[in-house]
């Protein structure tokens, strides 16, 4: 696999638009310490690649949460990333995992995608997960919120010393919509081709010719994908603060220090009694 990258493509006579993700490093830097079981390793990969997708295809600046939530064994898993590709996550379990699909993994439970624009108001939308897979349920909501045919494939592999993370897009376009619909449905017969493997491993330009090198795909300049959490000293410092002097104290002089992990990447800070009273002079 090349760099994490993000790739958009349109095709010169079908109304069709499409991207390619395909992400390692930033994929393994999320997981990486955390022991996760390989269901919910697979489960993190996907969902990052579905939130580069959405980040890339519902055209915004600024951030983007795309959390999973329910009563199953997995309480919630959550990537936070922006429209630079920028990327970290994390999930919870709550009981041992019995499965890799949703409704072993979430339960009853939902999907939120949250965008946090740079300008502009703050949307948030809520999607039901009744499908077994996270591709089948992400369909279903731009089904419902744009009332435009998609289809996604994701692949994940979990095994040997790098995890890989991959995940193709189709979209019709707002135009003529007989013609777009006729369009679709032959690249997504071309599409259902791919396998896994394919699709992690070959260069996006390998797989796009593979699959559609009789409907001249275009690709645009790609977009680089990275971990970054984000954490810092001064923003633990923040938090500490709206807690209050008197009571960081007195945990100091039950604990002996102040310990604050971040659930991310694990990083830990170290507060002693003299850096709280620093703090707070």
């Amino acid at each position: 696999m090349q760099k994490d990258l993000l790739h958009r493509y349109i095709f010169d006579q079908l109304d069709v638009r499409g991207e390619l993700v395909q992400i390692e490093q930033t994929f393994n830097d999320i997981i990486s310490g955390h022991n996760y079981p390989a269901e919910v390793q697979a489960l993190l990969g996907e969902l990052l690649v579905a939130t580069s997708l959405l980040t890339a295809t519902l055209k915004f600046e600024g951030d983007i949460a795309v959390q999973l939530q329910g009563d199953g064994p997995v309480k919630y898993a959550v990537i936070n990333g922006d429209h630079e590709q920028k990327m970290r996550g994390v999930a919870r379990l709550q009981s041992d995992v019995q499965g890799g699909t949703i409704p072993q993994l979430i339960g009853k439970g939902y999907m939120v995608i949250t965008i946090t624009p740079t300008k502009g108001e703050r949307y948030q939308g809520i999607v039901p997960l009744t499908k077994d897979t996270l591709a089948a349920c992400l369909e279903d909501y731009f089904e419902q919120s744009e009332q435009l045919k998609t289809r996604l494939w994701f692949a994940t592999s979990v095994e040997g010393e790098k995890a890989k993370a991959a995940g193709l897009f189709l979209q019709v376009l707002p135009v003529d919509k007989e013609k777009s619909l006729v369009d679709f449905q032959h690249l997504e017969a071309l599409s259902d081709t791919i396998t896994d493997d394919e699709l992690l491993t070959l260069d996006a330009h390998t797989v796009l010719t593979r699959l559609y090198h009789e409907d001249g795909p275009q690709l645009f300049e790609p977009q680089e994908i990275s971990f970054v959490c984000g954490c810092s000293r001064e923003k633990t410092i923040d938090a500490l603060v709206n807690v209050g002097q008197e009571g960081l104290l007195e945990d100091i002089e039950k604990y002996g220090e102040i310990n604050i992990n971040c659930h991310y990447c694990l990083k830990n800070y170290v507060f002693t009694e003299d850096d709280i009273k620093a703090i707070f002079n």
